[in-house]
Protein backbone atom coordinates (compact mmCIF):
# COMPACT_ATOMS: atom_id res chain seq x y z
CA UNK A 1 0.00 0.00 0.00
CA UNK A 2 1.04 3.93 -0.96
CA UNK A 3 0.48 6.06 1.90
CA UNK A 4 0.11 8.89 -0.32
CA UNK A 5 -0.48 11.53 2.39
CA UNK A 6 1.88 10.44 4.91
CA UNK A 7 4.66 10.53 2.18
CA UNK A 8 4.20 13.57 0.46
CA UNK A 9 2.49 15.76 4.04
CA UNK A 10 3.56 13.87 7.17
CA UNK A 11 7.29 13.15 7.22
CA UNK A 12 7.46 13.45 10.83
CA UNK A 13 5.04 10.94 11.32
CA UNK A 14 5.96 8.75 8.56
CA UNK A 15 9.90 8.50 10.41
CA UNK A 16 8.42 7.25 13.43
CA UNK A 17 5.84 5.49 12.16
CA UNK A 18 7.25 1.89 13.23
CA UNK A 19 6.61 2.70 16.97
CA UNK A 20 2.66 3.86 15.64
CA UNK A 21 -0.32 1.80 16.96
CA UNK A 22 -2.96 3.46 14.74
CA UNK A 23 -4.81 0.95 13.33
CA UNK A 24 -4.63 2.33 9.79
CA UNK A 25 -0.51 2.58 9.56
CA UNK A 26 0.03 -0.26 12.04
CA UNK A 27 3.89 -1.51 13.18
CA UNK A 28 5.95 -0.78 9.57
CA UNK A 29 8.87 -2.69 10.92
CA UNK A 30 8.34 -5.84 10.99
CA UNK A 31 9.31 -9.28 9.90
CA UNK A 32 6.06 -10.82 10.10
CA UNK A 33 3.31 -10.39 7.56
CA UNK A 34 -0.65 -9.05 8.06
CA UNK A 35 -2.77 -11.25 7.45
CA UNK A 36 -6.41 -11.23 5.53
CA UNK A 37 -8.42 -14.48 6.56
CA UNK A 38 -11.29 -14.92 4.17
CA UNK A 39 -13.70 -16.54 6.74
CA UNK A 40 -16.46 -17.65 4.14
CA UNK A 41 -16.57 -17.34 0.67
CA UNK A 42 -20.26 -16.41 0.67
CA UNK A 43 -21.32 -13.30 -0.27
CA UNK A 44 -24.68 -11.87 -1.28
CA UNK A 45 -23.28 -9.65 -4.79
CA UNK A 46 -21.75 -10.55 -8.00
CA UNK A 47 -18.70 -8.44 -8.13
CA UNK A 48 -17.05 -8.12 -11.37
CA UNK A 49 -13.29 -8.16 -9.98
CA UNK A 50 -14.03 -10.28 -7.27
CA UNK A 51 -10.60 -12.40 -7.09
CA UNK A 52 -12.62 -15.47 -4.92
CA UNK A 53 -15.10 -15.96 -7.40
CA UNK A 54 -17.99 -15.49 -4.58
CA UNK A 55 -21.84 -16.23 -4.62
CA UNK A 56 -24.83 -16.22 -2.16
CA UNK A 57 -24.62 -19.97 -1.23
CA UNK A 58 -23.52 -21.59 1.61
CA UNK A 59 -19.82 -23.57 0.47
CA UNK A 60 -18.81 -26.87 2.50
CA UNK A 61 -15.78 -27.57 4.64
CA UNK A 62 -15.19 -24.36 5.97
CA UNK A 63 -13.45 -24.04 8.32
CA UNK A 64 -15.39 -24.16 12.03
CA UNK A 65 -15.44 -22.12 14.92
CA UNK A 66 -12.90 -24.28 16.83
CA UNK A 67 -11.01 -24.10 14.08
CA UNK A 68 -10.75 -20.22 13.43
CA UNK A 69 -10.14 -20.01 17.21
CA UNK A 70 -6.83 -22.43 17.13
CA UNK A 71 -5.78 -19.89 14.11
CA UNK A 72 -6.33 -17.16 15.64
CA UNK A 73 -4.15 -18.60 18.70
CA UNK A 74 -1.95 -19.32 16.19
CA UNK A 75 -1.11 -16.12 14.38
CA UNK A 76 -1.39 -14.05 17.75
CA UNK A 77 1.81 -16.24 18.27
CA UNK A 78 3.01 -15.92 16.18
CA UNK A 79 2.87 -12.09 16.23
CA UNK A 80 1.01 -10.62 13.31
CA UNK A 81 0.86 -7.06 13.37
CA UNK A 82 -3.23 -6.84 12.10
CA UNK A 83 -5.42 -9.60 11.19
CA UNK A 84 -8.01 -8.69 8.39
CA UNK A 85 -11.29 -10.33 8.52
CA UNK A 86 -12.77 -10.40 5.05
CA UNK A 87 -14.77 -12.65 2.80
CA UNK A 88 -16.84 -13.80 0.77
CA UNK A 89 -18.71 -11.25 3.19
CA UNK A 90 -17.52 -12.00 6.51
CA UNK A 91 -20.89 -10.68 8.26
CA UNK A 92 -22.39 -14.11 6.53
CA UNK A 93 -20.42 -15.72 9.33
CA UNK A 94 -22.44 -16.14 12.52
CA UNK A 95 -19.65 -16.64 14.36
CA UNK A 96 -17.99 -13.21 13.57
CA UNK A 97 -18.45 -12.14 16.72
CA UNK A 98 -17.28 -15.07 18.72
CA UNK A 99 -14.44 -14.94 16.72
CA UNK A 100 -13.39 -11.14 16.92
CA UNK A 101 -13.94 -11.23 20.26
CA UNK A 102 -11.57 -14.46 20.87
CA UNK A 103 -8.99 -12.56 18.71
CA UNK A 104 -9.13 -9.59 21.33
CA UNK A 105 -8.94 -11.62 24.43
CA UNK A 106 -5.47 -12.15 22.60
CA UNK A 107 -4.69 -8.91 21.92
CA UNK A 108 -4.60 -9.31 18.20
CA UNK A 109 -5.83 -6.53 16.36
CA UNK A 110 -8.42 -7.15 13.72
CA UNK A 111 -9.57 -4.52 11.05
CA UNK A 112 -13.06 -6.01 8.76
CA UNK A 113 -13.03 -5.87 4.95
CA UNK A 114 -16.67 -6.17 3.91
CA UNK A 115 -19.20 -4.75 1.19
CA UNK A 116 -20.99 -2.71 3.71
CA UNK A 117 -24.58 -4.01 2.53
CA UNK A 118 -25.40 -6.43 5.72
CA UNK A 119 -23.92 -3.78 8.28
CA UNK A 120 -27.30 -2.89 10.54
CA UNK A 121 -27.05 -0.42 13.56
CA UNK A 122 -27.22 -4.03 15.59
CA UNK A 123 -24.08 -5.34 14.07
CA UNK A 124 -21.86 -2.12 14.09
CA UNK A 125 -22.15 -1.78 17.59
CA UNK A 126 -20.96 -5.53 18.22
CA UNK A 127 -18.29 -4.87 15.91
CA UNK A 128 -17.40 -2.30 18.04
CA UNK A 129 -17.87 -4.31 21.04
CA UNK A 130 -15.50 -7.01 19.89
CA UNK A 131 -12.90 -4.42 19.27
CA UNK A 132 -12.95 -3.83 15.57
CA UNK A 133 -11.30 -0.46 14.84
CA UNK A 134 -11.47 -0.28 11.42
CA UNK A 135 -13.59 -0.91 8.15
CA UNK A 136 -12.91 -0.79 4.85
CA UNK A 137 -16.08 -0.57 2.98
CA UNK A 138 -16.12 -1.28 -0.68
CA UNK A 139 -17.63 1.66 -3.00
CA UNK A 140 -17.23 1.45 -6.50
CA UNK A 141 -18.16 4.43 -8.21
CA UNK A 142 -21.19 6.26 -6.74
CA UNK A 143 -24.78 5.01 -7.52
CA UNK A 144 -25.60 2.98 -10.71
CA UNK A 145 -22.34 3.07 -11.47
CA UNK A 146 -21.35 0.99 -8.04
CA UNK A 147 -24.50 -0.86 -8.16
CA UNK A 148 -24.11 -2.21 -11.61
CA UNK A 149 -20.08 -3.08 -11.16
CA UNK A 150 -21.35 -4.97 -7.37
CA UNK A 151 -24.13 -6.60 -9.45
CA UNK A 152 -27.29 -5.81 -7.07
CA UNK A 153 -29.25 -2.61 -7.54
CA UNK A 154 -29.40 -0.30 -4.00
CA UNK A 155 -26.19 -2.16 -2.88
CA UNK A 156 -24.11 1.76 -3.37
CA UNK A 157 -27.13 3.04 -0.66
CA UNK A 158 -26.94 -0.06 1.27
CA UNK A 159 -23.29 -0.43 1.59
CA UNK A 160 -23.00 3.98 2.69
CA UNK A 161 -25.54 2.98 5.56
CA UNK A 162 -23.45 0.16 6.66
CA UNK A 163 -19.83 2.56 6.90
CA UNK A 164 -22.40 5.66 8.57
CA UNK A 165 -23.11 3.18 11.04
CA UNK A 166 -19.53 1.85 11.90
CA UNK A 167 -18.35 5.63 11.58
CA UNK A 168 -21.27 6.88 14.01
CA UNK A 169 -20.37 3.86 16.26
CA UNK A 170 -17.04 5.47 16.86
CA UNK A 171 -14.90 2.74 14.53
CA UNK A 172 -12.56 4.09 11.87
CA UNK A 173 -13.91 3.83 8.45
CA UNK A 174 -12.41 3.17 5.06
CA UNK A 175 -13.68 3.14 1.16
CA UNK A 176 -12.29 0.82 -0.93
CA UNK A 177 -12.44 1.58 -4.44
CA UNK A 178 -11.34 -0.20 -7.90
CA UNK A 179 -9.48 2.05 -9.59
CA UNK A 180 -10.86 0.91 -13.52
CA UNK A 181 -11.85 3.02 -16.63
CA UNK A 182 -15.60 2.67 -15.59
CA UNK A 183 -15.01 4.08 -12.38
CA UNK A 184 -12.26 6.55 -13.37
CA UNK A 185 -15.03 9.82 -14.09
CA UNK A 186 -16.15 9.05 -10.53
CA UNK A 187 -13.34 9.39 -8.55
CA UNK A 188 -14.00 13.18 -7.55
CA UNK A 189 -16.86 12.30 -6.65
CA UNK A 190 -15.57 9.81 -4.29
CA UNK A 191 -13.37 12.54 -2.82
CA UNK A 192 -16.19 14.84 -2.28
CA UNK A 193 -18.20 11.79 -0.37
CA UNK A 194 -15.07 10.75 1.68
CA UNK A 195 -15.32 14.43 2.73
CA UNK A 196 -19.13 14.76 3.42
CA UNK A 197 -18.69 11.35 5.46
CA UNK A 198 -16.04 11.94 7.40
CA UNK A 199 -14.16 9.13 6.40
CA UNK A 200 -10.69 8.05 7.88
CA UNK A 201 -9.05 6.60 4.46
CA UNK A 202 -9.44 6.44 1.01
CA UNK A 203 -8.09 3.69 -0.66
CA UNK A 204 -7.82 3.40 -4.36
CA UNK A 205 -6.95 -0.48 -6.11
CA UNK A 206 -5.86 -0.79 -9.31
CA UNK A 207 -6.90 -4.07 -10.60
CA UNK A 208 -5.35 -7.89 -10.40
CA UNK A 209 -6.00 -10.22 -13.29
CA UNK A 210 -7.15 -12.79 -11.15
CA UNK A 211 -10.69 -14.60 -10.35
CA UNK A 212 -13.59 -12.78 -11.97
CA UNK A 213 -10.95 -9.62 -12.57
CA UNK A 214 -9.21 -11.88 -15.20
CA UNK A 215 -11.91 -10.71 -17.69
CA UNK A 216 -11.62 -6.84 -16.88
CA UNK A 217 -7.87 -6.49 -18.34
CA UNK A 218 -9.38 -4.68 -21.15
CA UNK A 219 -10.96 -2.29 -18.26
CA UNK A 220 -7.85 -1.17 -16.46
CA UNK A 221 -6.23 1.85 -16.62
CA UNK A 222 -4.08 2.87 -19.92
CA UNK A 223 -0.35 4.73 -18.50
CA UNK A 224 -1.97 7.43 -19.52
CA UNK A 225 -5.17 7.26 -17.75
CA UNK A 226 -3.02 5.68 -14.91
CA UNK A 227 -0.90 8.55 -14.38
CA UNK A 228 -3.83 11.45 -14.59
CA UNK A 229 -5.48 9.01 -11.55
CA UNK A 230 -2.53 9.16 -9.50
CA UNK A 231 -2.00 13.08 -10.19
CA UNK A 232 -5.61 13.99 -8.70
CA UNK A 233 -5.41 11.83 -6.01
CA UNK A 234 -1.97 13.21 -4.70
CA UNK A 235 -3.60 16.88 -5.89
CA UNK A 236 -6.59 15.79 -3.37
CA UNK A 237 -4.52 14.14 -0.50
CA UNK A 238 -2.73 17.48 -0.32
CA UNK A 239 -6.03 19.66 -0.31
CA UNK A 240 -7.15 17.26 2.23
CA UNK A 241 -4.34 17.91 4.57
CA UNK A 242 -3.53 21.44 4.15
CA UNK A 243 -7.56 22.22 5.29
CA UNK A 244 -7.00 19.62 8.30
CA UNK A 245 -9.11 17.26 7.03
CA UNK A 246 -7.47 13.46 8.50
CA UNK A 247 -8.58 11.47 5.33
CA UNK A 248 -5.65 9.23 4.01
CA UNK A 249 -5.33 8.66 0.83
CA UNK A 250 -3.55 5.67 -0.64
CA UNK A 251 -3.16 2.94 -3.79
CA UNK A 252 -2.97 -0.07 -3.81
CA UNK A 253 -1.85 -3.10 -5.61
CA UNK A 254 0.80 -1.29 -8.11
CA UNK A 255 4.54 -0.55 -6.73
CA UNK A 256 4.92 1.52 -9.37
CA UNK A 257 2.72 3.96 -7.69
CA UNK A 258 5.82 4.75 -5.54
CA UNK A 259 8.42 5.21 -8.16
CA UNK A 260 6.09 7.63 -10.31
CA UNK A 261 5.33 9.52 -6.90
CA UNK A 262 9.59 9.30 -6.24
CA UNK A 263 10.44 10.44 -9.66
CA UNK A 264 7.58 13.24 -9.79
CA UNK A 265 9.33 14.96 -6.72
CA UNK A 266 12.99 14.23 -7.78
CA UNK A 267 13.63 17.63 -9.83
CA UNK A 268 10.91 20.00 -7.58
CA UNK A 269 11.28 18.70 -4.36
CA UNK A 270 15.07 16.80 -4.36
CA UNK A 271 15.25 16.55 -0.96
CA UNK A 272 11.88 15.70 0.27
CA UNK A 273 12.21 12.83 -2.82
CA UNK A 274 15.39 11.80 -1.24
CA UNK A 275 13.37 10.90 2.08
CA UNK A 276 10.78 9.19 -0.24
CA UNK A 277 13.08 7.06 -1.58
CA UNK A 278 14.37 5.70 1.11
CA UNK A 279 11.14 4.61 2.97
CA UNK A 280 10.38 3.31 0.22
CA UNK A 281 13.69 1.32 -0.45
CA UNK A 282 13.36 0.07 3.36
CA UNK A 283 9.27 -1.11 2.56
CA UNK A 284 10.92 -3.28 -0.33
CA UNK A 285 7.83 -3.04 -2.69
CA UNK A 286 5.78 -5.59 -3.52
CA UNK A 287 4.56 -7.74 -0.30
CA UNK A 288 3.78 -10.75 -1.54
CA UNK A 289 4.78 -13.74 -0.02
CA UNK A 290 6.72 -10.98 2.57
CA UNK A 291 4.55 -8.33 4.48
CA UNK A 292 1.25 -9.81 3.35
CA UNK A 293 -0.32 -13.00 3.50
CA UNK A 294 -3.80 -14.45 2.95
CA UNK A 295 -5.71 -17.61 4.34
CA UNK A 296 -8.96 -18.68 2.80
CA UNK A 297 -11.85 -20.10 4.38
CA UNK A 298 -11.06 -23.66 3.60
CA UNK A 299 -7.13 -23.25 5.73
CA UNK A 300 -5.40 -22.77 2.10
CA UNK A 301 -2.58 -20.04 2.47
CA UNK A 302 -1.48 -17.80 -0.28
CA UNK A 303 1.10 -15.69 -0.66
CA UNK A 304 -1.79 -12.55 -1.31
CA UNK A 305 -5.20 -12.64 -2.14
CA UNK A 306 -5.17 -12.92 -6.08
CA UNK A 307 -2.90 -16.19 -5.69
CA UNK A 308 -5.61 -18.77 -5.47
CA UNK A 309 -4.13 -21.08 -8.40
CA UNK A 310 -1.48 -21.26 -5.68
CA UNK A 311 -1.30 -22.42 -2.33
CA UNK A 312 1.06 -22.62 0.17
CA UNK A 313 -0.06 -24.92 2.37
CA UNK A 314 -3.20 -25.27 5.12
CA UNK A 315 -3.36 -24.58 8.15
CA UNK A 316 -5.65 -28.13 8.95
CA UNK A 317 -2.14 -29.49 8.59
CA UNK A 318 0.16 -27.29 10.02
CA UNK A 319 0.78 -23.88 12.10
CA UNK A 320 0.73 -20.75 9.80
CA UNK A 321 4.74 -19.69 11.17
CA UNK A 322 5.82 -22.90 9.57
CA UNK A 323 3.96 -22.41 6.14
CA UNK A 324 5.02 -18.78 5.85
CA UNK A 325 9.00 -19.43 6.85
CA UNK A 326 9.05 -22.27 4.60
CA UNK A 327 11.61 -22.07 1.83
CA UNK A 328 11.34 -25.84 0.55
CA UNK A 329 8.27 -24.09 -1.23
CA UNK A 330 9.55 -23.13 -4.29
CA UNK A 331 7.87 -20.38 -4.87
CA UNK A 332 8.02 -18.75 -1.61
CA UNK A 333 11.83 -19.19 -1.34
CA UNK A 334 12.07 -16.93 -4.76
CA UNK A 335 9.14 -14.84 -2.87
CA UNK A 336 11.29 -14.01 -0.04
CA UNK A 337 13.93 -12.36 -2.53
CA UNK A 338 12.51 -12.80 -5.91
CA UNK A 339 15.50 -10.40 -7.56
CA UNK A 340 17.38 -13.10 -9.05
CA UNK A 341 14.30 -14.59 -11.24
CA UNK A 342 12.56 -11.78 -12.34
CA UNK A 343 12.73 -11.06 -15.88
CA UNK A 344 12.21 -8.17 -18.27
CA UNK A 345 11.96 -4.83 -18.04
CA UNK A 346 11.86 -5.87 -14.04
CA UNK A 347 15.56 -7.26 -13.73
CA UNK A 348 16.58 -4.51 -15.59
CA UNK A 349 14.55 -1.45 -13.76
CA UNK A 350 16.94 1.00 -11.52
CA UNK A 351 13.87 1.03 -9.11
CA UNK A 352 13.60 -2.84 -8.34
CA UNK A 353 14.56 -1.67 -5.37
CA UNK A 354 11.25 0.04 -4.22
CA UNK A 355 8.86 -2.04 -6.33
CA UNK A 356 10.12 -5.67 -5.21
CA UNK A 357 9.28 -6.72 -9.06
CA UNK A 358 5.40 -5.72 -8.57
CA UNK A 359 2.38 -8.14 -8.92
CA UNK A 360 3.74 -11.58 -10.19
CA UNK A 361 0.03 -12.44 -10.54
CA UNK A 362 -0.52 -9.93 -13.38
CA UNK A 363 2.68 -11.41 -15.06
CA UNK A 364 1.24 -14.49 -14.89
CA UNK A 365 -1.94 -13.91 -16.12
CA UNK A 366 -0.76 -11.68 -19.35
CA UNK A 367 2.03 -13.62 -20.30
CA UNK A 368 2.31 -17.16 -18.63
CA UNK A 369 5.39 -16.96 -16.96
CA UNK A 370 5.22 -15.58 -13.44
CA UNK A 371 8.84 -14.21 -13.20
CA UNK A 372 8.06 -11.93 -16.50
CA UNK A 373 7.70 -8.38 -16.33
CA UNK A 374 4.40 -6.81 -14.54
CA UNK A 375 2.13 -5.14 -17.40
CA UNK A 376 0.57 -3.07 -14.67
CA UNK A 377 4.20 -1.20 -14.48
CA UNK A 378 3.26 2.05 -16.59
CA UNK A 379 6.30 3.99 -16.67
CA UNK A 380 8.59 4.33 -19.71
CA UNK A 381 11.87 2.58 -20.05
CA UNK A 382 13.46 6.29 -20.15
CA UNK A 383 12.26 6.68 -16.77
CA UNK A 384 13.40 3.65 -15.21
CA UNK A 385 16.71 3.47 -16.69
CA UNK A 386 16.23 0.86 -18.92
CA UNK A 387 17.57 0.34 -22.41
CA UNK A 388 15.41 -0.99 -24.38
CA UNK A 389 16.32 -4.42 -26.51
CA UNK A 390 13.27 -3.67 -28.88
CA UNK A 391 12.00 -7.57 -27.66
CA UNK A 392 9.56 -6.44 -25.06
CA UNK A 393 6.21 -4.99 -25.32
CA UNK A 394 5.09 -2.04 -23.23
CA UNK A 395 1.82 -1.21 -21.46
CA UNK A 396 0.81 1.14 -23.75
CA UNK A 397 1.32 -0.82 -26.75
CA UNK A 398 -0.13 -4.65 -25.14
CA UNK A 399 -3.34 -1.65 -24.04
CA UNK A 400 -3.13 -0.71 -27.78
CA UNK A 401 -3.62 -4.45 -29.16
CA UNK A 402 -5.93 -5.67 -27.07
CA UNK A 403 -8.67 -2.48 -27.47
CA UNK A 404 -7.75 -2.92 -30.96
Amino acid sequence: MLRITELLCEPQRTRTSATRSDVLSGPIATDRPVVIWNLTRRCNLHCLHCYSQSQDRAYADELTTDEGKRLIADLADYRIPMLILSGGDPLFRDDLYALGEYAQGLGLRCALSTNGTLIDAASAKRLREIGITYVGVSLDGIGPVHDRFRGMEGSFERALQGLRRCRDEGMKVGIRTALCRRILPDLPAICDLAERESVDRLYFAHLVYSGRGATLVYDDLSPEETRRALDYLVLRGIDFYRRGLPIEVTTGNNDADGVYLYLKMRDSTPEQAQRVFRILQGQRGNSSGTTLGCIDSLGQVYADPFWRHYSLGNIRERSFASIWEDTTDPIMRILKDRRHALKGRCARCRYLDLCGGNSRVRAEATTGDLWASDPGCYLSDEELGIESNGKEESRASTHASVRG
